[in-house]
């Protein structure tokens, strides 16, 4: 079969893979995700049931789908949000917010909680603690974050409080959550009468 060939079918079935998935997402965003129905997604996309099934067995298969590409999405804009600052302390902060915003405004309930205990769910929160962790990391060696406690120890430490937000009424109190998490990582005071600590005028 042409390579050009081969192209054009493959172009064809992400399209119709992306479709699906873009229906479930506002089906889901109308409904929940309890109310989603093979037909429903079906006619939101504009295809027919058969070929639906030819692409997902059933909704959810298609939920996990869309899941995935959800995360995905917000790793993507996790890392956007780094990039738009610079210096570590404020890249954190930045990435923080946004996990913490991303969390407060997530979908809830019963059928959320059956949809991240999937793979992709495991492998998508490896990569958010590796990616949190070289940030605290980079913000320890310059002297901004604390470094008596291993970087990867305060990346789970940040992550699990911030799943918190998920339970906050208001932005103001997942910003106030944010604050409060950034302050456990600022470097402790160093103990009287280090180097560094005498009063002016005295000798070692």
């Amino acid at each position: 079969m042409p390579k050009l060939w081969n192209a054009t079918i493959e172009t064809h079935r992400s399209a119709v893979r992306t479709a699906i998935l873009d229906a479930t997402a506002a089906l889901v965003a109308g409904h929940g995700l309890a109310s989603v129905t093979m037909s429903q997604i079906a006619q939101t996309a504009g295809i027919g049931r058969a070929t639906l099934y030819k692409y997902f067995p059933d909704v959810d298969a298609i939920l996990s789908a869309w899941h995935e590409r959800q995360i995905q999405a917000h790793l993507e804009e996790l890392a956007r949000v780094r990039d738009r600052t610079s210096g570590p302390a404020r890249q954190l902060e930045a990435v923080l917010e946004a996990y913490a915003l991303m969390s407060h405004f997530g979908h809830g309930g019963a059928d959320a909680a059956r949809l991240h205990q999937g793979e992709h769910v495991g492998r998508a929160q490896q990569h958010l603690m590796e990616f949190v962790t070289d940030l605290l990391r980079e913000g320890a060696e310059a002297g901004v974050f604390r470094s008596d406690v291993a970087p990867v120890e305060l990346s789970g430490y940040c992550l699990h409080a911030l799943e918190a937000a998920g339970g906050l009424r208001s932005r103001d109190a997942v910003h106030r959550l944010v604050n409060l998490t950034l302050t456990g990582l600022q470097p402790p005071p160093p103990p009287a009468g280090v180097a560094g600590t005498r009063r002016p005028g005295t000798s070692g």
